[in-house]
């Protein structure tokens, strides 16, 4: 072979060796690299794995909390539910067995936010070591003056630290010398509402309470507690009116009590209702005749805006020759979120007999104009009879100058068929006063069953409303 021919030869099987050596190290080196890559890969999905785990975790925050809101130097302890994720979530707050909960709510990234639309609160909080830090926040833009011809207080945002963490069951308390302060007891306190007394409803059962204290117009909602430390703490929060109270019983046999419930910061003293007529006290206002009317056999007239902006009026075929209750009220009241619930029940109950319910609303000067809160309510208690926008708190009297000593959130009145008042109730007492929600409950049916009987012609509206009073 030429000697050209054989160095050819021998350059291209240089050749092709080198390649497949070059072959071999780049597979090694492609092998590595390719491992090292899944390696790598798979530790990020490993810690995006662990990641994610742990942000489940932080938003998984279903259960029962034992939750607190700190109003100066008060804490108050309060029951709070969640259940659900995402956008799918529900709140609950609770006032003794009553419940209120979220119109809207959400946990994302370790924070959620819970929505009470119906009383403008709302709770915001972080997740942080498996608690909840945040704020309860109460909007309040325009002032609420619930007296008409007294100050206007100022308006605010009400802005309250707020801490939770998961509920523990306490360790079953040792009832054995704990005192019973079981039932009805009488508080002597003058109001601006005239009332020279309240009333204070106990249930215990061993060292556990619910309590609640009963104005003219309302009450505290149901505080519940338990004996410790010598007195029975109780507490409560539902979206509303945040309360306190330290029981102390006294070697007399009378109670010491500590009030704190927004915007009350009082030193009591509770009674026995028997003691309290031994010592010459007077008695807690009568829900009955606390408010009456300038004269009975006037009709009783109201021309409002509904939430539509269309004109109602008690001339509408709709009122005409029915029993009637017409409700003063306004959403910003908690004791008017009590009774809507009961007459969303009543109405219910009696509406296809013949009975009429008109709420005549009186909210804040920005609610009037948004009517935020008040849909909002009426979409969360399903309020299905007449709802009237009357204007502010301090228009009351104006808007209602029939009624004589009206002064509390809410009241009712009874209209017969003849467009009269036959009665009035003042206030509600919510399931926490006990005995007096269900006497209102039969104050409130019986009278609905008597105006509902009368004769389609007109009559005496003096005669009919003293025979409600003789009845009750």
């Amino acid at each position: 072979m030429p000697i050209r021919r054989q160095v050819a030869a021998r350059w291209r099987a240089l050749v092709t060796r080198t390649k497949g050596l070059e072959r071999k190290v780049m597979t090694k080196r492609f092998v590595r690299a390719m491992e090292t890559s899944m390696g790598i890969t798979a530790l990020a999905f490993s810690i995006a794995g662990s990641a994610a785990f742990a942000q489940s975790q932080a938003d998984n925050l279903d259960g029962r909390w034992a939750a607190t809101l700190t109003q100066g130097e008060a804490v108050i302890p309060f029951r709070l539910d969640i259940t659900g994720s995402g956008d799918h979530v529900t709140g609950t707050l609770y006032s003794g067995e009553d419940k209120e909960t979220t119109t809207s709510a959400r946990i994302e990234n370790g924070s959620v936010q819970l929505n009470f639309e119906h009383y403008l609160t709302s709770i915001n909080a972080t997740v942080k070591d498996g608690e909840l830090d945040g704020q309860v926040v109460v909007t309040r833009r325009s002032p609420i003056n619930i007296t008409p011809g007294q100050y206007k207080e100022t308006a605010s945002d009400s802005i309250s630290a707020f801490h939770a963490k998961r509920y523990v069951p306490p360790t079953e308390a040792a009832a054995a010398n704990v005192p019973s302060i079981d039932g009805v007891w009488e508080i002597p306190h003058e109001s601006p509402k005239g009332e020279k007394a309240w009333r204070l409803i106990v249930k215990q059962t061993g060292a556990e309470i619910s309590a609640s204290v009963l104005r003219v117009d309302g009450d505290t909602g149901a505080l519940t507690g338990e004996w410790q430390g010598g007195k029975f703490v109780a507490s409560h929060f539902d979206g509303s009116r945040p309360g306190l109270i330290q029981i102390t019983p006294q070697a007399d046999g009378s109670l010491s009590i500590d009030l704190k419930a927004e915007p009350r910061d009082l030193q009591l003293t509770a009674y026995r209702p028997e003691v309290a007529r031994a010592k010459g006290l007077p008695e807690p206002a009568n829900y009955l005749t606390h408010t009456t009317v300038r004269n009975p056999n006037e009709v009783f007239t109201y021309r409002f805006r509904d939430v539509n902006g269309n004109i109602v009026s008690n001339e509408d075929p709709k009122f005409k020759g029915k029993a009637v209750l017409a409700i003063v009220t306004g959403t910003w009241c908690p004791n008017c979120h009590d009774e809507a619930q009961y007459l969303v029940k009543l109405y219910a109950q009696y509406h296809s007999k013949g009975l009429e319910i008109v709420a005549l609303d009186f909210e804040e000067s920005d609610q009037e104009a948004s009517l935020t809160r008040v849909k909002a309510f009426i979409k969360q208690y399903k309020i299905p009879y007449t709802y009237l926008i009357a204007g502010t708190p301090d228009e009351m009297w104006d808007k209602v100058p029939q009624a004589v000593n009206l002064n509390t959130w809410p009241a009712t009145l009874f209209i017969g068929k003849d467009g009269r008042v036959k009665g009035t109730y003042s206030g509600f007492a919510s399931s926490g006063s006990g005995i007096y929600n269900a006497k209102l409950q039969r104050d409130f049916t019986s009278t609905v069953e008597r105006l509902l009987a009368e004769n389609d012609a007109p009559q005496s509206a003096a005669t009919s409303g003293a025979t409600i009073v003789a009845k009750r």
